[in-house]
């Protein structure tokens, strides 16, 4: 079975490869591919300026660190109200920038990404941090910081307490956990976030689409050919479905979830 030419997929993986587009814009560009056709990046844009200039002018020429970080979090937290989504965590809308905008919440990643962008107009370069389960921030290497939470300062306690609360106490901290992330690897873990969000409201569809979006610059991710694969089951496509699972077994015989690939792909084959 031939799969079929998404132009959405193509257009998204051209976006990412474009040097001439930097991470806040290639974000809006995902929104917009894929949920507001209408959207005007370059407004929001503005919007984002519009915010680090009101902050940029907040403060005094004091270049320390310490005392930007704490003015970066009162002005983005306590004056203009953004917050982490705690209450409606999987709603897609919080994958994307402009959303996250304009209602003011939204995942890690997310408000990492808004922070890390305000935290420029005010000379912080801050990276974002590929923490596992839950995106950080960093400034050098001395101070961790967790925007979802208002920005709040981390130890190696609290790093711990975010993968056993994720990961059931099965995770140890790793000093590589806390490794700066490139913009084509944060896109592809928003691009997964949102393909979690789109599962969990059973939009399958869409979640299909993201995992392309995925393999269309990861093509060998086991994940991500796992996922398409119990996708295209769901949404019963049983040959397309089979040549993934398969593919998945393949490259990846060792893992976890063998059994349940394999009992997926007999039930495939017995419905058929």
């Amino acid at each position: 079975m031939e799969e079929k030419f998404d132009p959405l997929v193509a257009e998204w993986v051209s976006f990412v490869n474009n040097p001439g587009f930097n991470l806040v814009e290639k974000c809006l560009k995902f929104a917009q591919i894929l949920e507001y056709p209408d959207l005007d990046v370059d407004e929001y844009v503005k919007k984002i300026n519009r915010i680090g200039k009101s902050l940029k002018e907040s403060i005094s020429d004091v270049k320390n660190p310490t005392y930007l970080i704490s003015m970066l979090n009162e002005h983005l937290f306590e004056n203009l109200g953004f917050s982490g989504d705690d209450d409606d965590y999987y709603n897609p809308k919080n994958n994307f920038l402009n959303e996250v905008i304009d209602k003011k919440t939204g995942l890690p990643i997310t408000i990492s990404i808004l922070y890390v962008e305000i935290a420029k107009f005010i000379g912080l370069d801050l990276k974002i941090v590929g923490f596992p389960s839950h995106i950080l921030v960093k400034y050098n290497e001395e101070m961790i910081l967790d925007p979802f939470y208002d920005g709040r300062l981390l130890d190696v306690d609290d790093l711990q307490d975010i993968l056993d609360a994720n990961y059931g106490g099965q995770l140890e901290f790793q000093p590589e956990f806390l490794d700066e992330v490139k913009t084509e690897q944060i896109l592809v873990r928003l691009t997964r976030n949102l393909k979690n969000s789109y599962v969990q409201s059973f939009v399958y569809e869409k979640a299909l689409r993201c995992v392309n979006m995925v393999l269309a610059i990861e093509p060998e991710s086991p994940e991500d050919i796992r996922d398409k694969g119990i996708l295209e089951e769901r949404l019963q496509n049983s040959e397309r479905a089979l040549k993934y699972l398969n593919k998945y077994l393949e490259i990846n015989p060792n893992a976890e979830d063998v059994d349940f690939i394999l009992e997926l792909i007999r039930s495939i084959k017995t419905k058929n």
